[in-house]
């Protein structure tokens, strides 16, 4: 299997991810010490979604989050790139359509959906910044763009402690649940290249978005941001 590194280029990303499809969900859920339930319930709270609207989940992986979303009675499309993470989503029943997509140039015409998200896959995208601003064209006006990402600690001797479990005790953690640990070091690694809270709100104004706002989780670990695609 390939191992990503911090150029991120698509093929290599996707072929990565195409590797770890069938126990990612759960190397996520073991490494995260049970919190990505919690996170993605207030990443579907963040959307403010109903029956009826059209949601596009970006990076959606197997589909998990898309499912979470489903439950509201949103119509949801999921896409990823990565042909392993959507087999493993449809082999596992996932209530949802899953479409081939590159985030940085996406196949859906310009308002398209009534909100879109990624969980955990923004800092995997080659240019971040064009794929939020491709976020913003498919999604209408006065509608939400979410993003939901690890981010920094606030607390700094917290985060001298993590970056540490980062580094050391994720690959370990993940060689006991998985057949390679090189896409977990690579993970490890864009997490610490992340830039932080005030630096991604600042690409959610460049790429034109009004009431911009991200609210820290479990301590900053990870950073709920949302901003409104604005009405012309």
């Amino acid at each position: 299997m390939s191992r990503a590194d911090l150029e991120k280029q698509p093929y290599d990303v996707a072929t990565m991810f195409d590797g770890i499809a069938k126990r990612y969900d759960l190397m996520n859920d073991v490494a995260a010490m049970g919190q990505v339930g919690m996170w993605r319930d207030l990443m579907v709270e963040a959307l403010e979604i109903g029956p009826g609207g059209q949601v596009l989940d970006l990076a959606a992986g197997t589909g998990t989050s898309s499912a979470a979303i489903a439950r509201t009675g949103a119509r949801v499309v999921a896409a990823d790139f990565s042909l392993g993470m959507m087999s493993e989503g449809r082999r596992r029943g996932a209530p949802v359509p899953f479409v081939g997509a590159d985030g940085q140039h996406l196949p859906f015409a310009e308002d398209s959906f009534d909100a879109a998200v990624i969980s955990f896959g923004l800092r995997n995208v080659h240019e971040p910044k064009l794929a939020l601003a491709e976020m913003v064209r498919v999604v209408r006006p006065g509608g939400r763009v979410v993003v939901c990402e690890f981010s920094t600690p606030t607390w700094r001797p917290f985060r001298t402690v993590y970056e540490r479990y980062l580094l050391r005790a994720l690959p370990a953690v993940a060689g006991t649940f998985a057949t390679t640990v090189d896409a977990y070091e690579y993970l490890a690694e864009s997490i610490l290249e992340w830039p932080g809270q005030e630096e991604l709100r600042g690409w959610f104004l460049e790429a034109g978005m009004e009431r911009t706002q991200y609210r820290n989780l479990s301590g900053g670990i990870v950073a709920l941001h949302r901003g409104v695609v604005p009405v012309s």
